[in-house]
């Protein structure tokens, strides 16, 4: 293993340059990965809240994606294994007051914000959230292929892959207005940009993949067909925000439905999803792996991120076991801290990718960015820590 102090200075301060996006310019290349809590009451973030954000910023990291933000339309939001009533929302005036405060505080301590817009989906469990009588939507109304590779409690898995109807144009056209009209509230309230979460099964990820999407209108078929809706929403938030404001998307190949599902088996079929996306306005593609070191297609070791670079032309961000040496999901071994940054630093001196967003053990130590800035060692990460307001 590469000693953690011997890694060159001089490596290390790449991940310390600015990086100019539309009009904003992030401090450094280090971002905060979004990771759902639920500390928000009634929806909208509070002091504790805004704390906790400022002391990432403090702590060095240039950019932080917060997490998932429920868009205002009421099949947004269920039960995530939180309390969803403290899942926070970008829209009504206590929400929004409480993340103007937010953006403040990280603006003040030297750090860009952007908010995480999110739907579940699918993975919306029925009965659950701010409006329990709605139906959960997908875009055949599919959960996903049943009996597949998950996390998900069995008790939480629907007995029958169906769930309810295809979604209607009708409701199409009000989700798509619910995420620009969040995306509008975001930058209203001094947000840096936005990003969308299109990945692990969410909505705009059921639109992705085959195994939730079954439409034969324009909203599906083929890869690029299917890529359609999320396209939609980027078109229309780029309308809106006006042209400063960068738009990150967040893909993945895996969905909490199926661990081993892809959305692509080759570069070029990726190209097929993400290139819609890329015309549409999307500015950094963030590709969710859970290791960030492993080649994404066969017969090469470029990861997920560097391919989406490859293949759009668009900034990417890595992310995926940065310092942690567990798969969010590889539970059968305990999570321990890994010093050995030899490889990430390698792969961004190439050119893989432009952005590394580090979760878990930012959660561990506020100040992770700087001390790995000047080779001190973090504070160690502990799956306790999850939920821990630190």
């Amino acid at each position: 293993m590469t000693d953690y102090l011997a890694i060159d200075a001089l490596s290390r301060e790449a991940l310390f340059t600015p990086l100019q996006l539309r009009d904003v310019v992030l401090p450094n290349r280090i971002v905060m990965s979004p990771m759902t809590r639920g500390f928000s009451p009634g929806g909208a973030p509070d002091e504790n809240v805004a704390a906790y954000y400022r002391r990432r910023a403090e702590g060095g990291t240039g950019l932080i994606v917060t997490e998932g933000v429920a868009v205002d339309h009421p099949t947004a939001l269920g039960d995530a294994g939180l309390q969803e009533q403290d899942v926070p929302y970008l829209a009504g005036d206590a929400s929004l007051a409480g993340w103007r405060n937010v953006v403040s505080q990280v603006h003040a301590a030297g750090g860009k914000i952007i908010p995480q817009l999110w739907h579940q989906g699918a993975m919306r469990k029925p009965g659950s959230g701010p409006f329990p009588d709605v139906r959960s939507v997908s875009p055949s109304g599919i959960w996903g292929p049943l009996g597949r590779m998950t996390s998900i409690d069995a008790a939480s898995v629907p007995a029958d892959s169906r769930i309810g109807e295809p979604m209607t144009e009708e409701v199409i056209e009000e989700v798509i207005e619910a995420f620009v009209r969040c995306a509008r509230n975001a930058i209203d309230v001094g947000f840096d940009g936005i990003a969308l979460h299109g990945a692990h099964g969410y909505l705009l990820d059921n639109f992705l993949w085959e195994g939730t999407n079954q439409r034969d209108d324009r909203w599906g078929g083929d890869r690029r067909r299917r890529s359609e809706f999320p396209a939609e929403i980027v078109r229309r938030i780029r309308r809106e925000i006006g042209e400063g404001f960068p738009i990150f998307f967040r893909f993945s190949q895996w969905k909490q439905q199926d661990f081993r599902a892809t959305l692509a088996d080759t570069p070029e079929e990726l190209a097929e999803v993400l290139g819609p996306l890329a015309e549409a306005g999307v500015d950094v593609f963030d590709a969710s792996v859970r290791y960030y070191n492993r080649g994404a297609f066969e017969g090469s070791p470029i990861n997920l991120a560097g391919w989406a670079k490859k293949v759009t032309g668009k900034a990417s961000m890595t992310v995926g076991g940065v310092g942690i040496n567990q798969g969010m999901y590889d539970r059968d071994k305990p999570a321990e801290a890994v010093f050995d940054y030899a490889p990430l630093l390698e792969r961004f001196a190439n050119g893989e990718f432009d952005l590394v967003a580090v979760g878990r053990a930012l959660i561990g130590d506020p100040a992770w960015a700087a001390k790995f800035r000047t080779g001190a060692f973090p504070r160690v990460y502990r799956s306790s820590d999850d939920r821990v307001l630190t």
